[in-house]
């Protein structure tokens, strides 16, 4: 999967279910700084990446490192699908 079609995958799902529609993400902006995603919203948009992605996140990888902007979520994303299709 390519960056620019899970970004567009992430940023929707943000939009949506976030903005409710109305406004745009900047990818570098982080959502926990911005006060777009709270603590309740990670668990949201954890869930939305597992199924659509079909990966498995683990509690160690809940970190802002990985979840808190589009830009760290394709990163973050790409390695996993990476290591998927290592095994």
């Amino acid at each position: 999967m390519i960056k620019e079609t899970i970004g567009h995958s992430v940023r929707e799902f943000v939009i949506d279910n976030f903005l409710y529609g109305q406004g745009n993400v900047i990818d570098q902006e982080s959502f926990l700084q911005s006060g777009l995603i709270d603590s309740t919203g990670v668990l949201e948009l954890v869930t939305f990446l597992e199924d659509r992605f079909q990966i498995a996140i683990d509690d160690e990888e809940l970190v802002p490192d990985n979840l808190d902007s589009v830009e760290r979520l394709v990163t973050f994303i790409e390695t996993k699908l990476h290591e998927l299709k290592s095994l």
